[in-house]
Parts: structure tokens; C-alpha cells; sequence
């Protein structure tokens, strides 16, 4: 049986250092790239897009300002300040400049901004008006489509805003090789070009822009090479002076040439790392199997004695610090969807090789202590679970996991390797799958995955079943029927199915419109560089030039739909307890309970603007009558006591989460209302539509703009996250939860599904506690669950934290596909985690 190092290091005082610098300030927007950009735009406007492109990031990486903060053995930095974000103007611009007076104290993810950058991206606006790919998409979209945008129904907003993310490139092939191979390769396809060829021109145009991209690159590392050298030749620490030559040595050698040791392999990855969220917004740019990769360049360290096994792990302690100085400002309420600041790094440990054999190995290890180490919330760590994963490692992740910071997750090998081969990946490249962002699978350096391409409210067609399609007095959807002329359950349910096909196709029609705008206007050839089979097809990864390309948008709300229309079949349709008319009624009163004081307001100011465009004149009296009715339902006692016996009526019907056979099934069937539809679509890029099933942390934000729910769910509360089941509604403990989830379809969702668990630290507590809960994880992937994540942090403890956050700086918490700091997160969001239920063995 193979040995694994399982020894713990301990963590070096330099890793301590590093982490307070990096979190000694708020995050600050810079405008150095947004400036440099527009000026080599200016310049280029009678060239073609891609050559454009290619140009401005040679000129943003020839003049931005660069850094080598104190302690650092990694060098390279998007920014002066640390945790500092660019912004790009190229996908949009407006949302920020409106924000200016207000980024720097609103609830989610704060910037402190300087009146000087504000004046320099004042200036650079004006140059975007009309020309970024957010305005040529909502151009093409369809006016359906941007009515059910604007009515909730769907938001795509992470690619409608923002630069293409959501990849993993070959990094082995940069350590490999270097950018000077990726120039050698992309020269000779150019050479071997005839400007007779019918796509001579785009060919010719993208092979150039990958050399100047890659070029640019290797100028940039030089940048530090002489910029290292410069602080040695002042340097009077010894230590530090002889670190800073060593720094000097690696950034004059990689990412231009192949790395030939494990430091000058960590050197390169960073690099590419980094400039690859310079040359777009695009977040979720995950490292994948970093295990896999670095391993060759540590084992033959190791074996020569190059390197100690406690240099090679200080090394890695300091690339997960520089995960986290990466970052990304986003508009107030896409802040909401992601907070916590997180950039959905996913870096992921174990797992097989293409020819099906574990590949566990010591760096497996060394990345779990690593996340041990820092303690913050990048990488995304993610491990990869199957029948040949070694007990020692599933110890070591559920050690981790005992801490509470979230980390890791864990996916399981039997769904997701089917998953992708019935999606058309070789097995081979199946078997050597990573994990994107929060949960989505696929092969490194070869999709475009298009994930987290938006988030489908599932429990918004429901409301359109009820109003016959019409929301806020505008009918915006189909009419399948008034719910009072609805004589049984399966016509019900088929309005539902029919109002979500509907909704689904407009989804479709708002995510191929935004496709096409990217392709045409933000074509990524640095990117591109590093996917196969770019440069053979003379394309972009924007144009269709991946091997496999998929559009993933994900669908929530799994158990709300699941329990409401389980309780619709019985209480209406099979116990006769009340009718149709009577629950439209109910959810309409919002079961009577009226709102809360922020909706109210909200809602108040939503009628009375409604009356002063319909030319009513509104009194400060009638204002505050309209404000009372909405706080207090306006309804009598009587009222409020039928719809409490409604509620109890409700909280009676079994419920998704407690392992109960008929309401899984038809959990199952729920689910398929959206994922069955979504795959019988193409996208622009010649790829399939995938369904994931998963929030990030959008459930609360798109929850506060969902009416109640007929599974008792209250209006404007948050909606179930993922697949997992209702707050507080699985009763049954953990391993029903878990067998509830595993009935599920998960190799149909195969944009990944999300499991959240939350467990009191107690239930982990010894050898048994940890044996129990690998216990949990291999049931559940028997029964072909697909990912679990979990919190293990008391109640007491995170409700402290909200009083005390001074005193909880550092308190780490699984959130949804990520992990944040808690303290970081809006009060919405961190009532949705304490508000899970909390499970013990």
C-alpha cells in the first residue's frame, strides 16, 4: 500500500505577516488599467477587434504599476494597494460611476475610491459610451427577454457586466513550456498560412494577437526581474536581499521559458494566474489540479535535495495568500449574489488520471495544510472523492473542514466523470475533470464552459402561474389559464411546466445575445493561448475555438418549488382543504404576516410612483396609510388567524429533506422542469446548454424580489439554496437530508449541483466525529450525490459575530459554492447561514 506524508508543517511566521498586510485596508479601485486600456484604444481604432485587444494588453503591461510587497517570495500584482481590483470599461462602466459616492459605505463588498480616480474613470467613461459589450448585448437581446430581465425572472448578469471567466487554462503546458513555446507554436500555424486561404484574414489576425499577448507577458515578468534587482542592490537584509535575487532569476527566466524547479514553477503559475484577470473581468479563473501539475517539479526538487519539504510548503502558503490580493468590484446588487469578495478560485486536490488510476500524492496533502495555513477564504479548495481515494486523505480534508472555514469541498468522481462523457468529453478527459468557481465541472485547458452563465429563479413561474402570466400589471409571460378554472393537479403542474419552458427559452435567447457580444467585441487571445484548440482553429475562445464548448446557466429553488407544489397536490387537489382561489388569496396577503419594514417602504414607494405616472396626486396621509397596510397586511384578526391555520396546515405536509420516498420523486420530477428543457439548446459557439442547480448567494438578493411561496415561505425571504433542502425543514438529521438530495438527477444538472450542510463543531469532535462524518460523505456519493459542503460553526458563535464583529475578523464560513469572511458579508446573507439548520451525528 502507497505511504502518503500526512506529517504537519508548521506554518512560517512570514505566512502570518503577509496575511495581516493584506488585510490591514478596505479594497481600493484603481483606474490605471482602465486608463491605459482607453489610450491604446484611441490609438488602434482603424484595426480589428482582436488585434486591438492584443495591443492593449501589451500597453496596459508596459506602463501599469508594479510591486513587490514586503515578505513576498511570489511576486506579481494587479494593483499597488493590497486586495486593490482594475476595472474594466470594456463590458461596462456606468454601474460604478453611478456608485462613486456610495461604493465605499453600502453593505456588500466595499471599495474605498479616491476623489483622483474617480476624476481619471470620469474621463475614460466618456470614450465607452456605446461600445461595450453589456450595450451590444441588451441590443441583441430579444424585448421579451429584457422584460422577464427586468421582472426577475432571470438575471444573467455575471457575463452581461463582466469579462468571460469561469475557466481553467493548461497551466502545464506554460510550465512546460513557456510563452516563448506558445509563440513558437502560434508563429508556425501563421507560417504555415496561404493569404489565398477563404479564413486567412481572421486566422492570420488571431495567431498575431496570441504572439503579442504571450510577448507581453514575458516583458512583464522582466519588469520584475529589474524592478527585483533594483530593491536588492538598496536591500540591507541580508535574507531579504538574496530573496529578492532569487525573485530576479525566476521572473527573468519564467512564464517566458519552461520552469526547471519548483519555485520557478510556483513563479509561473502565479503569472499566469494573475495577467489572465488583467486582461478581463472574468472571475472563477481556477487553478484546477495544482496537485497534478507542480507535482513533477516537487518531486524532482525533492529528490535532489533542490528543496526541503518546508520551503516547497511556505511556497504554496505564499500563492494562497496571493489568491486572496486578487480582486473584483462589482455593482451594489450583483455585490449581494457574490459577497464576500470572493473570485470563485477553485483549486482542487486527489482524484484519478485518465486511465483511471488515484493520483493522490503529496502535494494532495500539502494543499489542505496549506488552506490550514492561511486561514482565508481563496483558493476555493475542492477535493475529488472516489472509491480509490486513500482514508488518509478524506482524514486530512475532514480535518480541515473541522476547523469551520468551509474548506474543502468535496465532489465525487462516480456522477461527474459519467456526467461528462454523456456531455461528449473523452473519458480520458473526463477522468481529469476539475471544479470551476463554485461547483462546475470540467477539463482544464480545453472548454469554454460558459458556467454560472445566470441564475434562474424557479419559483418565479410559479407566481406567473397564479397571475396567468402577468407580474406588476404587465403581462410578460404566457396565459396557461386562471388557477380558478384548474380542476386537477396535472393540469397545474403542466401551466407550471409550460410557464418555466417559456422562460427558460428567453434565458437562452439573453445568454446567446451576450455570447455574440463578446465574440465580437472583447475576443480574449491571451486566454485563448492556453485552450486547445485555439491556435489550430484559428479562433478565439469567444469565437467557438475550445474543444468543448457548453453555456451553464443554474436553476434554484429546488425544495420551495418541490414543497410548494407538493402541498398544492395534497391540500388542494387531494385532502380538498381549501381551493386554488383561496391560496392565490394567501400568497397574495403574504399569509397575512404583511411585510417587512424595508419592503414596505420599497413597496410603498413602488404604488405611490405608480399613481403619480397614472397622474394621481398622493397625500402624505394617504403615503402613510399605504405604508401601514403593506407593514401590517391590513387585515383583520379573524384574516390573520385563518392564514396562521393555513400555515399550520402547510408546516404539516412532509417536506423535501427528511428522506421520505414520494416527496423525493417528486423532488426529482420538480428538477427536471428545468434541466430536461435547458439541454435541448445550442449557443453561438457551437456548444450545449447544461443546467446547473446551485445559488451562489443569490438566493437571498433574488429571494427579496420573490413573492411568498406556497410551502409557507414568506415574501422577500430568501429561497432554498442549491439542492439543499428548506431551512429548518429537514428534521430528520443529516443522512436523511442527504438521501432526500442524492434522489435527485445530479448527472443531468451537470454544471454542478450544490449540497450545503451546517454542523455544531461537536459532532466533528474526535477520531469518531471525523470517522462519522466521512462516514456521511461516502453514503451519499453511494447513492450518487455529487458535491457536499459544509459549515461547522455553532449558532451561538455566528450570531456573536454579528454583535461583536470586531472580534470575529478572521471567522471564515462556507457561504454557498465559496467561502467569505463572515464579518464581510451583508446582514441579509449571514441571516441565511445562521437561519441553516444545524445538524449533529
Amino acid at each position: 500500500m502507497k505511504k502518503y506524508n500526512d506529517m504537519e508543517i508548521t506554518k512560517s511566521p512570514r505566512i502570518t505577516k503577509l496575511v495581516e498586510a493584506l488585510y490591514a485596508n478596505m479594497p481600493e479601485i484603481e483606474a490605471d488599467r482602465a486608463y491605459l486600456l482607453t489610450e491604446s484604444y484611441k490609438q488602434t481604432e482603424a484595426e480589428p477587434i482582436i488585434i486591438r485587444r492584443a495591443k492593449a494588453f501589451e500597453h496596459i503591461l508596459k506602463y501599469i504599476p508594479i510591486t513587490i510587497r514586503e515578505n513576498e517570495l511570489i511576486v506579481g500584482s494587479a494593483t499597488k494597494a493590497p486586495r486593490g481590483c482594475q476595472v474594466f470599461p470594456e463590458f461596462s462602466y456606468s454601474w460604478l460611476e453611478e456608485e462613486f459616492d456610495t461604493i465605499s459605505t453600502r453593505t456588500s463588498d466595499p471599495f474605498f475610491i479616491s476623489d483622483e480616480t474617480k476624476k481619471i474613470l470620469h474621463e475614460v467613461y466618456k470614450y465607452w459610451q456605446g461600445k461595450t459589450t453589456s450595450e451590444l448585448a441588451t441590443a441583441y437581446m430579444a424585448p421579451e427577454a429584457k422584460q422577464a430581465i427586468d421582472h426577475n425572472i432571470f438575471t444573467p448578469g455575471n457575463y452581461f457586466y463582466n469579462g468571460v471567466g469561469h475557466v481553467t487554462v493548461s497551466y502545464e503546458k506554460i510550465l512546460s513550456v513557456g510563452y516563448e513555446g506558445i509563440i513558437k507554436e502560434a508563429q508556425a500555424a501563421m507560417d504555415s498560412l496561404k493569404a489565398s486561404d477563404m479564413d486567412y484574414v481572421k486566422r492570420h489576425g488571431f495567431l498575431e494577437a496570441v504572439i503579442t499577448s504571450c510577448q507581453a507577458a514575458i516583458d512583464y515578468a522582466h519588469r520584475y526581474a529589474e524592478l527585483a534587482l533594483e530593491e536588492a542592490s538598496s536591500c540591507q537584509d541580508t535574507a531579504r536581499k538574496a530573496e529578492l535575487l532569487l525573485i530576479a532569476e525566476n521572473c527573468a527566466k519564467v512564464p517566458g521559458k519552461g520552469a526547471a524547479s519548483f519555485y520557478e514553477a510556483c513563479q509561473s503559475f502565479w503569472f499566469v494566474q494573475m495577467l489572465l484577470q488583467v486582461e478581463s473581468s472574468g472571475h472563477s479563473i481556477s487553478p484546477g489540479r495544482f496537485d497534478q501539475y507542480m507535482y513533477p517539479y516537487y518531486e524532482a526538487d525533492i529528490k535532489t535535495g533542490r528543496i526541503t519539504r518546508e520551503f516547497a510548503q511556505e511556497l504554496m502558503d505564499c500563492i494562497w495568500v496571493k489568491l486572496n490580493d486578487l480582486n473584483k468590484a462589482r455593482d451594489a446588487a450583483s455585490a449581494e449574489g457574490f459577497a464576500g469578495y470572493s473570485l470563485f478560485q477553485n483549486l482542487i486536490a486527489g482524484g484519478q488520471n485518465k486511465e483511471g488510476v488515484d493520483v493522490t500524492n503529496d502535494l494532495s496533502f500539502m494543499s489542505i495544510e496549506a488552506s490550514m495555513h492561511v486561514g482565508l477564504p481563496q483558493p476555493s479548495l475542492s477535493v475529488r472523492v472516489w472509491n480509490g481515494t486513500p482514508f488518509e486523505f478524506m482524514m486530512k480534508a475532514a480535518k480541515l473542514t473541522r476547523t469551520g472555514i468551509g474548506l474543502p469541498a468535496y465532489y465525487n468522481d462516480e456522477v461527474i466523470i459519467p456526467a461528462l462523457v454523456n456531455r461528449g468529453l473523452t473519458l480520458a478527459d473526463a477522468r481529469e475533470y476539475n471544479i470551476i468557481g463554485c461547483v462546475e465541472p470540467q477539463k482544464a485547458g480545453k472548454t469554454d464552459g460558459w458556467h454560472d452563465a445566470a441564475f434562474f429563479n424557479m419559483c418565479r413561474p410559479l407566481e406567473l402561474v397564479f397571475s396567468n402570466g402577468m407580474d406588476k400589471g404587465v403581462q410578460i409571460s404566457i396565459q396557461t389559464g386562471e388557477v380558478e378554472n384548474m380542476n386537477s393537479f396535472e393540469e397545474f403542474f403542466e401551466a407550471y411546466q409550460k410557464q418555466m419552458n417559456y422562460m427558460i427559452g428567453l434565458l437562452v435567447n439573453a445568454d446567446n445575445a451576450i455570447d455574440v457580444a463578446h465574440a465580437e467585441r472583447c475576443p480574449l487571445p491571451f486566454l485563448s493561448s492556453m485552450i486547445e484548440d485555439c491556435i489550430g482553429r484559428g479562433k478565439s475562445v469567444q469565437e467557438g475555438g475550445a474543444v468543448y464548448n457548453f453555456t451553464g446557466p443554474q436553476g434554484f429553488g429546488i425544495a420551495n418549488m418541490t414543497d410548494s407544489l407538493y402541498a398544492i397536490k395534497k391540500l388542494v387537489f387531494e385532502e380538498k382543504k381549501l381551493t386554488l382561489s383561496q391560496y392565490k388569496k394567501a400568497l397574495e396577503m403574504n399569509y397575512g404576516k404583511g411585510l417587512d419594514k424595508n419592503v414596505a417602504e420599497k413597496v410603498t414607494m413602488e404604488i405611490v410612483q405608480k399613481l403619480v405616472n397614472s397622474g394621481q396626486k398622493v397625500t402624505e396621509k394617504e403615503i402613510a396609510d399605504i405604508f401601514t397596510i403593506a407593514l401590517n397586511g391590513g387585515i383583520s384578526k379573524e384574516e390573520k388567524q385563518k392564514y396562521e391555520n393555513l400555515l399550520d396546515m402547510i408546516a404539516e405536509i412532509p417536506k423535501y429533506g427528511n428522506d421520505i420516498a414520494e416527496v423525493d420523486e417528486f423532488a426529482r420530477e420538480v428538477a427536471y422542469t428545468y434541466t430536461k428543457p435547458l439541454e435541448t439548446y445550442r449557443n453561438p459557439r457551437g456548444g450545449q446548454y447544461q443546467a446547473g442547480l446551485y445559488p451562489v448567494s443569490a438566493n437571498v438578493p433574488l429571494g427579496a424580489q420573490t413573492g411568498a411561496t406556497p410551502d409557507g415561505r414568506l415574501a422577500f425571504t430568501p429561497v432554498a439554496d442549491g439542492v439543499s433542502p428548506s431551512s429548518g425543514k429537514d428534521t430528520h438529521g443529516p443522512t436523511a437530508a442527504a438521501n432526500s438530495v442524492a434522489k435527485l438527477d445530479h448527472f443531468i444538472a451537470s454544471n454542478g449541483t450544490l449540497f450545503n450542510q451546517k454542523f455544531h463543531p461537536s459532532a466533528l469532535s474526535g477520531v469518531k466525529g471525523l470517522e462519522n462524518f466521512i462516514s456521511l460523505i461516502r453514503a451519499y456519493f453511494d447513492q450518487k450525490g455529487s458535491h457536499m459542503q459544509f459549515n461547522v460553526v455553532s449558532r451561538d458563535t455566528l450570531l456573536d459575530a454579528q454583535k461583536h464583529p470586531e472580534n470575529y475578523k478572521s471567522l471564515v464560513v462556507r457561504v454557498a459554492g465559496y467561502s467569505a469572511l463572515f464579518t464581510s458579508l451583508s446582514r441579509s446573507l449571514q441571516d441565511d447561514i445562521i437561519a441553516r439548520t444545524e445538524q449533529g451525528f
